[in-house]
């Protein structure tokens, strides 16, 4: 239950997390914005590591899987740019429907060191469901 109500906050915090960034890209640029987010987590990270005890760093360079290390690089740009273009709503729905698409994916063929998992129709279905979602979102109502 406790990571079901932490993943609701996580949803709720990275929509305005996108709208947050999107207003300092309009005050400056994407490239700035970006660069100040990553700032900010960076200090952030620091803090919280000087506050946890200081663990090991050197575990960072024995990751397996090197590609591993590009998470943070993904989403400085993708999320700002998407919210500026379409909007908070829009944009959020596109991307929560696209993550559970690519983690199924993901999980299915057991990708990155992820536990395998079998195919289901029923969450096919639902995936199916959810695009039609999406594009039910797009295309009713204004804008």
């Amino acid at each position: 239950m406790a990571g079901f109500i932490v993943a609701i906050i996580s949803g709720a915090l990275m929509s305005l997390q996108g709208v947050l960034n999107t207003n300092v890209t309009k005050a400056s640029s994407i490239w700035v914005a970006a660069g100040f987010v990553q700032l900010t987590a960076l200090a952030t990270c620091i803090i919280m590591w000087l506050f946890n005890g200081r663990p090991d760093i050197s575990g960072i360079f024995q990751v397996e899987n090197k590609i591993s290390l590009l998470g943070g690089v993904i989403g400085a740009f993708t999320v700002v740019k998407s919210v500026s273009d379409l909007g908070v709503a829009k944009a959020e729905v596109t991307i929560v429907v696209a993550q559970v698409i690519v983690a199924y994916i993901i999980e299915l063929m057991g990708l990155f060191g992820s536990k395998k998992a079998d195919f289901s129709w029923l969450k096919l279905l639902a995936l199916i469901i959810a695009m039609g979602g999406v594009f039910m979102f797009y295309n009713t109502g204004k804008n």
